[in-house]
């Protein structure tokens, strides 16, 4: 019997290093993210593991093609074991400044297509009654966040689907898992325009994205509910915890304005 992950955001980043501890421990793959070339690439250096891999583009911005990636993966009679929502972006600078579209478009991404293929997946482990889920939330998920309010608010949504499916399945073999991970060296930052942003100035202040799958692998694997990726990360979130979310928001405003605003 083989199994399969299904990995989203699967060419670089967090997305990429899950993939790769998949395939060292023996899942197959369908990877996914919008660019064929990557995907061609990056599948090469995963056959390197002995695992099948298997690419798929699609563009979650469009709703459909996250219906359309589970029909296709179910026509090639791929049974999927484990799902993993990594692909999510921001859009750095004051709402009020920020474009509409682009907006609504990572609100697809991060949230609809997340719902779409949670729904779509989830249906067929419960039919055999095993699978797990991994969703990537974020810290942002736990306070609010001037200039990204609506990446924030995305991973809010995240965080508290992930919480309250969790608790729906309790009685299954089913687990759901949330990764938290802190300021992490990736793309991200050049894709939300926010290399301006104190936040990201420090590099030191990157985690490494092998070390933040290496535990959402870890939590995933154990069935937990979900894990905050990093000790300075865990202080930082016990400590907004215990203020006023009024205070937390100025904080995180002082932490991401940008440089020239300090």
């Amino acid at each position: 019997m083989k199994n399969y992950a299904v990995i989203t955001g699967a060419t670089s980043g967090i997305g990429y290093e899950l993939a790769k501890l998949f395939a060292q421990d023996h899942y197959n793959l369908v990877i996914v993210s919008r660019d064929q070339q990557e995907l061609d690439a990056k599948a090469e250096e995963l056959k390197g593991y002995g695992v099948d891999v298997i690419t798929i583009s699609k563009d979650f911005f469009n709703r459909q093609d996250a219906f359309s990636l589970y029909d296709e993966i179910k026509s090639r009679g791929i049974e999927i074991d484990v799902l993993v929502n990594d692909a999510g972006q921001g859009v750095y600078g004051k709402f009020q400044d920020t474009q509409i579209e682009r907006e609504l478009n990572i609100i697809d991404l991060n949230i609809a297509a997340v719902v779409i293929l949670t729904k779509c997946f989830l249906q067929d482990m419960i039919a055999k009654n095993s699978g797990k889920i991994l969703n990537v939330a974020s810290i942002a998920s736990k306070t609010p966040g001037p200039w990204q309010s609506v990446y924030h608010g995305t991973k809010a949504f995240v965080l508290s689907f992930t919480e309250a499916i969790r608790e729906e399945l309790k009685d299954t073999e089913i687990t759901i898992t949330a990764l938290m991970p802190g300021v992490t060296d990736t793309d991200f930052f050049n894709k939300a325009d926010m290399q301006n942003s104190k936040a990201v100035q420090d590099p030191d202040a990157k985690a490494d994205p092998a070390d933040v799958a290496k535990d959402g692998f870890d939590a995933l694997m154990a069935g937990k509910d979900k894990v905050i990726s990093g000790l300075k990360n865990k202080v930082q979130i016990g400590m907004s915890n215990l203020m006023p979310d009024s205070m937390v928001a100025h904080q995180m405003s002082e932490q991401q304005k940008p440089v020239d605003e300090q």
